[in-house]
This record gives C-alpha cells, sequence and structure tokens, in this order.
C-alpha cells in the first residue's frame, strides 16, 4: 500500500485548519487516513509555535516506512529536521508563453512602425517649413524694390 503523509482540511470556511495525516495514496483527501500526527493552523501568525504541531517521532517511523509527503508537509518535516528537503529551482517558470512572446514582438513592431512615421512627419513638416520660408523671402525683396 502506497502512502502519503498529506494535509487533511478542516475548519469553517475562509477559516481553514489542517491535519497532518498518514494516509493511504488513493484516500480521498478529507476521507480515511490510517494516523495524525500533527495539525497546521495557517491563521495562526508565523512565528506562533502552535502554527504547526508535529509528532517528530511518528513522522520519522512514517518516512522510514515509505511514506511520501506533498510538498507543503515537506516543508514542515524539513523545519522539523524529520527530513531534507530537496530545493527545488525553476528558472522558466516565469517566461512568458509562446503567444505572449509573439504578441510583445508584434507591439514592439507597432512601435517602431509608429516611431517612423513620426520621424518622417516631423522632417516633412521641417522640409515644408524651411521651403515656404525660402519662396517667401525673396518675395518681400522684390515687394520691397
Amino acid at each position: 500500500m502506497a502512502t502519503s503523509i498529506r494535509l487533511s482540511r478542516g475548519g469553517s470556511k475562509k477559516r481553514p485548519y489542517y491535519r497532518i495525516v498518514v494516509a493511504d495514496s488513493r484516500a480521498p483527501r478529507d476521507g480515511k487516513f490510517i494516523e495524525r500526527i500533527g495539525s497546521y493552523n495557517p491563521v495562526l501568525p508565523k512565528g506562533d509555535e502552535k502554527r504547526v504541531v508535529l509528532d517528530t517521532e511518528r513522522a520519522k517511523h512514517w518516512v522510514e516506512a515509505g511514506a511520501q509527503p506533498t510538498d507543503r508537509v515537506a516543508r514542515f518535516l524539513d523545519a522539523a529536521g524529520v527530513k531534507e528537503r530537496k530545493v527545488r529551482n525553476n528558472p522558466n517558470k516565469a517566461e512568458p508563453g509562446q503567444k505572449a512572446k509573439d504578441r510583445a514582438e508584434d507591439r514592439a513592431a507597432k512601435a517602431a512602425e509608429a516611431a517612423e512615421a513620426a520621424e518622417a512627419a516631423k522632417a516633412a513638416a521641417a522640409e515644408a517649413a524651411a521651403a515656404p520660408a525660402a519662396e517667401e523671402a525673396p518675395a518681400e525683396e522684390s515687394a520691397e524694390g
């Protein structure tokens, strides 16, 4: 029988309370369990000693017997010194997906086209402003003379 050490939820709505239990891995989350080895109350502040209560001797026994802890319970066991947790690192987790990358490229291309169009418009406006001024200057001289 494959056993796991996991959390079983109790408490009311918006007020969670968990029991740390050893259960058959096929049993439902809040269903039948083999043994209760502790509790976890996430409502309490992090420094509170009653936030995580764990029977370390029984936890060691079940880990040696082959029970697999869930990620959250593995954190508790590591803090209690029962089982060292393997550090995980996924540098690609924060990287955006392919569609998001494509949208960013399209947005950058449109921004570059808009910048080029704005520069071309400025250049055309500057040329237009310079050309009539050059034409008007000789006209003023001929009107004066």
